[in-house]
């Protein structure tokens, strides 16, 4: 079955980096588009990052654009996120999930149908 298993977060202070790993098992990899969301203790699931099957498309929430970096090696069946000058609002549970073309848009949660465990990030001010 689909498995996506999320790595790399943890506790870094204001202005530091990350690069998370989603390491995907189950699915033909290189034929679906995937999406990085994140989760901060009570608030809704929001949208990060979307790359396309190929890599040649990516797009970002405004609140990480240009600061965020979205990527896959199609060989290594994994994804990556590294985040940059990284913010304390930027603590959250990241996921990785993989799109389902539904026909929502890539931005809605519900355009994805498997989605990983999540890892913690935490930035320190």
């Amino acid at each position: 079955q689909v498995q996506l298993v999320e790595s790399g977060g943890g506790l870094v202070q204001a202005g530091g980096s990350l690069r998370l790993s989603c390491a995907a098992s189950g699915l033909t990899f290189s034929s679906y588009g995937l999406g990085w969301f994140r989760q901060a203790p009570g608030k809704e699931r929001e949208f990060v990052a979307f790359i396309s099957w190929s890599g040649g498309s990516t797009y970002y929430a405004d609140s990480v654009k240009g600061r965020f970096t979205i990527s896959r090696d199609n060989a290594k069946n994994t994804m990556y996120l590294q985040m940059n000058s990284l913010k304390p609002e930027d603590t959250a549970v990241y996921y990785c999930a993989k799109r389902d073309y539904s026909g929502s848009y890539y931005y809605q949660a519900q355009a994805y149908d498997y989605w990983g465990q999540g890892t913690q990030v935490t930035v320190s001010s």
